[in-house]
């Protein structure tokens, strides 16, 4: 389904979702922060002290995928909720990053490097 709709469609479900429910007295920019770093940290929760065997394994278990999955689509909830309540295009954003982050992180330097960002 990821191909069959696009980021505003998903802004205005959430969007549509939160008014049906008289939310947005309750998500302010700083609330809606704190929610994306909450549940991106119930994400991590999944993955702390896991091998990469360990890691490889939760995704085979559906159930555990589901749970995963229910995680991811937690953060994406909050930060399309924040972009959708501040009129930032989620789209440009990340393309303009990336630009960004090409000028900073270049393939020559940094492909198969095992430096440190910071080191490039």
């Amino acid at each position: 389904m990821d191909s069959k709709i696009n980021v505003h469609e998903l802004k205005e479900i959430v969007r549509k979702f939160c008014e049906d429910r008289d939310w947005d007295q309750y998500h302010g920019a700083k609330d809606l922060a704190m929610a994306l770093i909450i549940e991106s940290a119930e994400l991590l929760e999944h993955f702390r002290w896991k091998s990469e065997k360990e890691v490889k394994e939760l995704f085979e278990n559906p159930e555990k995928k589901e749970q995963i999955s229910d995680e991811m689509a937690d953060v994406l909830y909050f930060l399309l909720r924040l972009a959708q309540r501040y009129d930032i295009d989620l789209s440009e954003s990340l393309k303009r990053k990336i630009e960004k982050n090409d000028k900073k992180y270049p393939v020559e330097k940094a492909r198969g490097s095992n430096k440190k960002y910071t080191e490039l």
